[in-house]
């Protein structure tokens, strides 16, 4: 009979591994998340460093004796998804790799109990059971770090308070209160040294409200505000930043694929609760395939909008300076557009990646009279496909942004003019003309040990012209086809699971075919 022998300092490593921060930022981040994922409405932080410790006390749940026996197994995980934003305690099994010892204790009911836990071999991380501290008053949760640098990062104040205020601005700025009340009913409070952490507003010359709304909602599903200064502002506070429950987990342009003119003096978050379900396992980015997938494009798409609107009205969108795609690309994109039109009625998925034009989709259901100016219905759309998160909810959505902030009226008189018995609503002609692509687009990138023909990234999926079967396709003057191949290969894990891949696949192919056989009578219609 054997056994599994696990290297426990590997694994910590490779987890330490997974956060882009340093260690002490993802120990803080992730301590601070599970604190607000146990119900916490006080989180004090207190550092000694002549006593090299660094402790963390809540108020929330606390554990019971088993619970806190089964935390120390660093696998373990009570965590379900979507309802949180802490990733298995990983904060505190992380602690093992910079200190000498991390004392837990937890108190709930009449349970009040304690544990010291330390790494002593590369494959063994012992802890035991040990006498309360007293650092728990009613209930709750403790930490107690021994940190083996006395000059480490984690005893220093103004490095916990900078994390912190980058880490969950939202719960730091007052503008998010009334959004977040519905998920910290309470509120949270944070104290450092004994000093609470004051709530700062985001101050600028130029101010405008962010908000994306399912129109059957009352409450906004989207809420945040975009900012413009008169000088570059610090490079940590440039870009876009999307939260969800207050965390921050993604910060500046790149994940939103547009940059202003002025990219350097214009900044902002925007808060998403319902991208909770589309993180990935450690919480640090969001998911790209499947319905949670969906999810975040559709939402990536309504903040797109919504964002080069205002930046157009200051005068801060840049122009589209594309170069023209290749020549065979060029009729595959036509045709894909009609493609992803038709296919988003059996695979709804990809509602997210198909490009909204001022008179609506031709195959798309069409609400009638309807008077929207923009697309946010596949954000609607794309949240109803998850039925294991959220209920089976159709509606159109809608987005708007004011300089004072102020944007109740122009909310209620979209919403009165929602049709109430279909699915989608789409935009109507004479409608805004919109600055940008939201829609799928091709690029094309070499890869030379890449074993795929293509990857979808965002809303882009990128060709390898590396690839042995591109050059092939290439020299065969096929390569219209490969196109198209590797771009129903990239999308088909978007699409549907994983066993029905093979089927979207050949969907996509007969659909794009028809495209092409009617575009070419199109082009002999013409000519006659």
């Amino acid at each position: 009979m054997g056994e599994t022998r696990v290297d426990l300092l590997h694994l910590l490593e490779d987890l330490r591994d997974a956060y882009p921060g340093s260690i002490e930022e993802t120990i803080l981040t992730e301590i601070m998340a599970n604190a607000l994922d146990s119900g916490a409405t006080q989180i004090r932080f207190e550092c000694d460093p002549t006593q090299s410790t660094f402790t963390t006390v809540d108020n929330g749940s606390g554990m019971q004796r088993r619970e806190l026996a089964r935390y120390h197994n660093i696998a373990s995980s009570t965590k379900v998804r979507g309802q949180g934003i802490g990733f298995a305690g990983v904060g505190i099994k992380l602690g093992l790799l910079v200190c000498r010892e991390v004392l837990t204790e937890t108190r709930r009911g009449k349970s009040h109990v304690a544990t010291s836990w330390h790494m002593a071999s590369r494959h063994r991380a012992p802890w035991k059971w040990v006498s309360p501290p007293g650092l728990v008053a009613q209930r709750g949760t403790a930490v107690r770090l021994n940190v083996q640098n006395a000059l480490s990062p984690l005893v220093d104040p103004g490095f916990m308070e900078g994390t912190l205020r980058r880490h969950f601005q939202p719960l730091l700025d007052p503008s998010f209160d009334d959004f977040l009340a519905a998920h910290y009913p309470k509120g949270v409070a944070i104290y450092i040294n004994g000093q609470p952490l004051d709530k700062q507003r985001w101050l600028a010359p130029l101010h405008a409200l962010l908000e994306i709304r399912l129109l059957r909602k009352r409450k906004s599903s989207a809420l945040g505000y975009l900012i413009r200064e008169e000088v570059p502002l610090p490079e940590e506070k440039r870009g876009l930043a999307i939260s969800t429950y207050g965390k921050v987990i993604r910060r500046g342009w790149d994940w939103l694929g547009m940059t202003p003119m002025s990219a350097e003096r214009v900044g902002g978050l925007i808060e998403v609760p319902e991208l909770a379900a589309c993180l990935t396992l450690n919480k640090g980015d969001f998911i790209r395939t499947g319905a949670r997938g969906a999810t975040y494009l559709a939402f990536r798409k309504g903040i797109q909008e919504v964002v080069s609107r205002q930046l157009a009205a200051w005068g801060d969108a840049r122009e589209s300076t594309d170069e023209a795609p290749p020549r065979e690309v060029r009729p595959l994109q036509r045709d894909l557009a009609h493609v992803l039109e038709d296919l988003a009625v059996d695979f709804p998925l990809l509602a997210s990646l198909v490009e909204q034009r001022a008179g609506g989709q031709k195959k798309l259901p069409l609400g009638s009279g309807a008077k929207a100016v923009n697309s946010r219905s596949f954000v609607a759309a794309s949240v109803a496909e998850q039925t294991d998160t959220y209920s089976d909810e159709r509606g159109a959505t809608s987005a708007s942004q004011t300089d004072n902030g102020d944007s109740r009226g122009e909310s209620d008189s979209t919403e009165a003019d929602a049709p109430r018995d279909h699915g989608l609503m789409l935009p109507a002609k004479g409608g805004m003309r919109r600055p940008g692509h939201y829609g799928l687009d091709i690029q094309f990138e070499d890869q030379p040990e890449a074993l795929e023909l293509g990857r979808l990234v965002e809303s882009t999926v990128w060709v390898n012209r590396a690839h042995p079967a591109y050059r092939r396709a290439l020299a065969s003057r096929s390569v219209g086809y490969h196109i198209a191949l590797a771009v129903a290969m990239a999308l088909a894990p978007l699409a549907v699971e994983a066993t029905n891949e093979r089927a979207f696949v050949t969907a996509f192919l007969f659909r794009w075919g028809e495209a092409v056989e009617s575009s070419n009578k199109r082009k002999q219609s013409k000519k006659r």
